[in-house]
């Protein structure tokens, strides 16, 4: 058992490296090239903030090694071998709410601002920003806590069959402990009016994880109520809407024009906004012609890749030419792998938590049969689920943002992320990170049974007082799934359509 612990020791150790060394990969080559080599802070900010989301997700496959460890143990307390993981869970999760609503936002502030500020005027600002935030968070908190920081646990007294007695010496084939006729547990036949409630007050940090885990939640079902549809599907229609044929120059002159002149009418369009915004005219009508600017930018960009991958120029022309149709062959497999684990999440959650009971364990017992199959199997399987999530809920951001008007669009490419758009991504992943463990660990409850994540998300966030019902009606889980499926529905009728330029904007001036 021993060996077994420290081989789980290792592994995490190792795993937290390689997640280090994969983040500064990513950031490397997401940057934006106007931000090499500066904006240290906020770079740092980012690979620290990955590394705790995809630190959380890895913790509850090792919580859930942790707990095999242990299964010899009559009860957790008799097994001095394992991991901390409750104080890890509280510690993870603390630093995550730290990063979320006080870091990150300095963060940005500070990458954000005035670039005619000195560096220590944007420090000011920022903290400015920060400390206010602080204090309504920290009045907040402290009232919620002080009204409404209860659990609220249903109980039921039970009473057994034994006979009461003096002296152990009184014992004989004669006076049985447990009287002739009666039950060693008389649990079963306990009457409903023997049930009541215990209210107890949640420690502080649990709170907290539980507070974050609700709005996480509420953020996490609509961007991943919508992601889970709209990412394998956008794979698959980035398929079907490739280029088919490398165009004629005669065709790339005639388009390029016409895109020279699509940015020109942006770049004019964008002056004048910030005429206005200097002007101190930032009413509903210029934010709103804001998000224009940024949509239509956006969609500009895709026109000039897709021109660019139609007609290949160069030396490495027909390479070039190879690689794209081999990139949207990629695009087609791994489309139709996340449209089989996005059906196969649906289903699981339809027959696993909205029946009662449960129709079929479905993927818990995937997982457990690939655990007897290899050790480390079945929980990379586990992981997999998980981090799918914390992907569709970027794609569901991203795609709502170019459709709504009150979501910023903050888009991930490969070479072309400025580190506000990062930072956002980074804390949106963070925060729902929290959500995506309890989803998992209620969803693969068999599967991570017994383990520290259960007790911290299955007993005192189902239990919160005020705020259980949500939980205890599968609130979250239901409209994730109905978003999915008008998701699901609303693609496969519009969104193998190219998205074309709006040019909606009205100008003050």
């Amino acid at each position: 058992m021993g060996d077994f612990n420290l081989a789980l020791v290792i592994v995490a150790i190792v795993v937290c490296v390689l997640v280090f060394l994969v983040n500064v990969y990513l950031l490397i080559n997401f940057q934006h090239p106007d931000d090499a080599n500066q904006a240290y802070f906020p770079k740092f900010v980012v690979i620290l903030g990955l590394s705790v989301a995809a630190i959380s997700i890895l913790m509850l496959p090792a919580d859930v090694a942790n707990r095999q460890a242990c299964q010899h143990a009559i009860y957790n307390g008799a097994c001095n071998l394992t991991l901390p993981m409750k104080s890890l869970w509280l510690a993870i999760y603390i630093i995550d709410a730290i990063l979320v609503f006080f870091v990150i936002p300095f963060a940005m502030f500070y990458y954000e601002g005035d670039q005619d500020k000195s560096a220590g005027q944007k420090v000011k600002s920022a903290l400015m920003w920060v400390v206010t935030s602080v204090i309504v968070c920290a009045l907040l908190l402290g009232v919620l806590y002080g009204l409404v920081g209860k659990v609220d646990f249903t109980v039921r007294h039970l009473s057994s069959g034994t006979t009461s007695f003096r002296n152990i010496l009184e014992l004989s084939s004669g006076q049985q402990c447990i009287p002739i006729g009666t039950h060693q547990c008389s649990a079963y036949s306990a009457s409903a009016s023997s049930e009541t409630t215990l209210t107890m007050r949640s420690t502080f940090p649990e709170y907290i994880v539980a507070l974050a885990t609700i709005v996480g939640s509420i953020l996490f079902t609509i961007f991943g109520g919508v992601g889970i549809a709209c990412l394998p599907l956008g794979l698959i229609f980035s398929f079907i809407r490739r280029p088919k044929a490398v165009i004629t120059r005669s065709q790339y002159i005639k388009e390029a024009t016409e895109l020279g002149k699509k940015a020109r009418e942006l770049k004019t369009t964008a002056d004048a906004l910030h005429q206005e915004e200097r002007s101190g005219l930032k009413g509903r009508k210029w934010r709103k012609n804001v998000k224009e600017v940024e949509k239509e930018l956006l969609l500009l960009e895709e026109d000039v890749k897709a021109l660019e991958e139609m007609y290949p120029q160069g030396e490495q022309a027909e390479t070039a030419w190879a690689m794209t149709v081999i990139g949207y062959m990629i695009k087609l497999v791994l489309g139709i792998i996340g449209l089989i684990v996005s059906v196969l999440w649906i289903i699981h959650i339809v027959i696993y938590l909205f029946m009662k009971p449960p129709l079929s364990p479905f993927l818990n017992e995937v997982f457990i049969k690939l655990d007897d199959v290899w050790g480390l199997l079945g929980t990379s399987a586990f992981a997999l689920f998980c981090f799918y999530l914390l992907v569709a809920v970027i794609a569901g951001a991203t795609m709502l943002g170019m459709r709504l008007v009150f979501i910023t669009i903050h888009p991930m490419k490969w070479g072309g992320t400025l580190m506000n758009s990062f930072l956002f991504n980074v804390g949106l992943i963070l925060l729902c990170s929290i959500s995506v463990i309890h989803f998992c660990a209620t969803a693969f409850a068999y599967y991570a049974q017994a383990t520290a994540a259960q007790e911290i998300f299955g007993h005192t966030l189902q239990s919160l007082r005020g705020l259980k019902y949500l939980y205890k009606y599968n609130v979250f889980q239901m409209l994730f799934i109905i978003l999915a499926i008008l998701t699901f529905v609303y693609y496969a009728a519009l969104g193998w359509k190219r998205r074309r330029h709006t040019g909606r904007l009205q100008l003050s001036t």
